[in-house]
């Protein structure tokens, strides 16, 4: 009898296990939902095979990792100046003919990248100039697609509406860059590019075949104006400014330290593109486990301060051990550790702040998310990038990875109530929009 009852709370802990990861399945049964995120996957493929393709250009071209951190710099830059503007519009605009736009110009910024270096005629500046467009298309990009998926799922399940997309972004994450490997070995270094450009047919022909249920702002004719009023609401919001806290430590210190691995696959382990990809997609997988099994149990967490502070501090403690490793095999399996929990902290993030903002004002909060924990990126590859230079490259990810854990201990000790916060009270009463069909 006893055994019996140590044993139920196993059996129940597994039992909602199970339930927390088939709810987070729940929005494919919209069939929007299931269009979308299948053109996703292809796109987002061709979107790593060009990032990494990127980044093994750059190093190619300069052997330094402040030129990295550059590329990645402006590739953020517009994120950051831009946000306030993109964020109104996301709200204002059709989001479905915004992303079909924004896909489109993406694609054609493939395709130039791919006939310069295609013809040899490449240049690091062409990688800057190239970069900057590109981030100033995703600064429209990225809070009008985050607002777009509860457009199509409904705000009653917007947040496995995102673990869903952030597991298929990882999927890619971790796919893309191995096929970019393998691509640069054997067909050269302008296949990514060739390839990332047709895959954005997937995504435009998926967002042709549906529609959103957008609730759409009347513009006042001050955008700036418009995103004050966003400004005001996360003012007032205590925990909403420790979800963007928690995300800026883990895109400063954490996705930061990403930039600087083709130095460190060249300097540290003597390997090649097809070395640096492998790499990648161990952090890639690291988070799609992360994304597609640890998010939803995390979710479920009682105590969701504690929980984020925990995912944080695992990460920063990954990245010291990942700059002491000096054998590839370790530095993987210390990679795949150390982008483990990094999805958990943003998709919390990102779920939980578009349920406390009001439902015409969520392109502007998502915009400011994205603003503030993106954003600080530029600042962050550039001072990474600088750093490898001045140090070695994995001299600069302890750093960050020091830092990271610092952060996270001085949030939790400078606000009270944090690590008993519950979002579950937070959520309760929460909009529940209707999805699309």
């Amino acid at each position: 009898m006893a055994d019996r009852l140590q044993g139920a709370p196993v059996a129940d802990r597994i039992r909602n296990g199970a339930r927390a990861w088939y709810e987070s399945l729940s929005p494919l049964r919209i069939r929007s939902v299931r269009i979308y995120l299948s053109g996703q996957v292809i796109s987002l493929i061709g979107i790593w095979m060009q990032q990494t393709a990127q980044s093994w250009v750059v190093w190619q071209l300069s052997h330094s990792g402040t030129a990295l951190g550059i590329a990645a710099m402006l590739a953020f830059l517009p994120t950051f100046f831009l946000g306030p503007w993109m964020g109104v519009f996301a709200d204002r605009w059709d989001r479905r003919k915004v992303l079909i736009a924004t896909q489109f110009s993406a694609m054609i910024l493939a395709f130039v990248f791919a006939i310069l270096v295609q013809t040899g005629v490449i240049a690091l500046w062409h990688v800057f100039v190239l970069a900057t467009l590109l981030g100033i298309v995703s600064a429209l990009d990225f809070p009008s697609t985050q607002a777009f998926i509860g457009d199509i799922a409904g705000m009653s399940r917007v947040r496995e509406a995102i673990i869903l997309n952030t597991s298929i972004f990882q999927v890619s994450r971790m796919i893309g860059p191995a096929l970019a490997g393998w691509g640069i070995g054997y067909l050269g270094v302008a296949s990514a590019f060739w390839i990332n450009g047709v895959t954005f047919l997937a995504v435009i022909a998926s967002l042709l075949a549906i529609r959103g249920n957008q609730l759409r702002r009347t513009s006042t004719g001050r955008p700036l104006q418009e995103f004050r009023e966003g400004l005001s609401f996360l003012r007032k919001e205590t925990r909403a400014q420790d979800l963007l806290a928690f995300s800026v430590m883990v895109t400063f210190f954490g996705i930061s330290s990403i930039i600087i691995l083709p130095a460190v696959v060249s300097l540290v382990f003597g390997g090649g593109a097809d070395m640096l990809g492998f790499l990648l997609a161990a952090s890639g997988a690291g988070a799609l486990v992360g994304a597609f099994f640890l998010t939803p149990l995390a979710q479920r967490a009682r105590r969701t301060g504690s929980m984020l502070a925990a995912n944080v501090v695992w990460s920063g403690v990954w990245l010291v051990l990942f700059s002491f490793t000096r054998t590839f095999a370790y530095a993987a399996i210390a990679i795949f550790f150390v982008s483990l929990t990094i999805p958990v902290v943003l998709t919390t993030a990102n779920g939980l702040l578009q349920i406390l903002a009001p439902p015409d004002m969520r392109g502007r909060v998502l915009s400011i998310f994205l603003m503030i924990s993106f954003g600080a990126q530029p600042i962050a590859a550039l001072l990474i990038g600088v750093a490898a230079d001045a140090f070695t490259p994995m001299g600069a990810v302890l750093l960050n990875g020091a830092l990271m854990v610092a952060a996270a201990g001085a949030l939790v000790g400078l606000r009270s109530g944090l690590l008993s916060w519950e979002a579950r009270q937070t959520m309760t009463g929460a909009a529940a929009g209707p999805p699309s069909r």
